[in-house]
């Protein structure tokens, strides 16, 4: 069941792991299998340009393995049409019921700039997209003559008997407030911290509200890296924290840290990162060390009331998934 955000009623947390798009898709099927069998509940997977297709991967997924939920996320929002978006996931939802996750988000500014796929208003074309999409899957006709979709009494001549959430990549106070308005769910990036959550949360109560709605689901990817070397393994999380803390203001600021890592970065330099970083930083903001620092650490996000963890594999490391199933899942699957 998924939480009711305006009530705050906490439901267990579905637990997934994400199969890196640097990943050889050749190996999917056996990763979702053993993702499966170890006891995940959700596998996601990313529409990184330049990279293997999600959608293609998602159906190598569900088609290689039994009850496990696939995710998307995430596609960018200019990056299909809403009708052959819509086509894509009636394939998969009819095959595979109650068992694909698609999410949909802005996409990375340089990159949709560089396959001329800029929006002219990103939150315009996301709201639109998500919108039309959902419409489509319910078997509307839909005419919409928008900012991003252009459509003229479309409609799908085959529809799912039960039409997948839809998903919203957020980040920022209006991002999430969109999420809220128009998603079933939000998904959450890696160094989301417990604070961030709840700050995220206030935001997509106030969209939800906007909206009427009182159905959301939150999933939050968390970098995890775990090891009975936990000094080997916060290493590697502080180095892959390293590279991306610079361009998470949003989620330093709910940390209160935002002048500190300013600081920190003209004192040490951005190269330093990873080696100076304080304990607190690395604890908030993922998942890492020995069995039981890592699984400490996967509990608070839990306390938050997200709806689904997902464990993220530090810069595309397959070796975290045996490690996740030998160290991890053993532990959090007798709570």
């Amino acid at each position: 069941m998924p939480n009711n955000l305006m009530n705050n009623v906490v439901s267990p947390p579905s637990l997934g792991v994400i199969f890196h798009p640097s990943f050889p898709p050749e190996t999917l099927a056996d990763y979702a299998r053993r993702a499966e069998a170890t006891g995940f509940d959700e596998l996601w997977l990313w529409d990184d340009c330049f990279l293997p297709g999600v959608l293609t991967s998602a159906a190598i997924a569900l088609s290689a393995t039994q009850r496990l939920k696939v995710g998307i996320g995430l596609m960018p929002a200019t990056s299909i049409n809403p009708l052959f978006a819509a086509m894509e996931l009636t394939t998969l939802a009819r095959a595979f019921p109650n068992r694909i996750l698609p999410g949909f988000g802005h996409g990375l500014a340089t990159w949709m700039a560089q396959i001329g796929a800029a929006p002219r208003s990103s939150m315009k074309s996301l709201s639109e997209t998500v919108s039309a999409i959902r419409q489509l899957l319910n078997g509307e006709m839909v005419t919409m003559h928008g900012e991003q979709v252009k459509l003229d009494k479309v409609q799908m001549h085959l529809t799912v008997a039960s039409v997948p959430p839809l998903y919203v990549g957020a980040m920022r106070e209006k991002s999430l407030r969109l999420a809220g308005r128009v998603g079933d769910g939000t998904i959450l990036t890696a160094m989301s911290s417990p604070a961030y959550i709840r700050w995220a949360q206030g935001h997509i109560r106030a969209g939800m509200a906007e909206a009427g709605r009182t159905q959301h689901r939150i999933v939050v990817y968390l970098d995890v890296k775990v090891n009975p070397d936990g000094a080997m393994a916060r290493a590697a999380a502080r180095r892959s924290l390293a590279d991306r803390l610079p361009w998470v203001d949003a989620h330093t600021d709910t940390l209160g840290i935002t002048e500190d890592v300013a600081a920190f970065i003209q004192t040490h330099g951005v190269d330093s990162i990873a080696e100076h970083m304080p304990d607190e930083w690395l604890d908030a903001m993922a998942a890492a060390g020995t069995p039981d620092q890592a699984a400490e650490a996967i509990q608070r996000v839990i306390a938050t009331g997200a709806d689904s963890v997902v464990f993220q594999p530090l810069n595309g490391d397959p070796a975290c998934l045996d490690e996740y199933i030998r160290y991890l899942m053993p532990r959090l699957k007798t709570k």
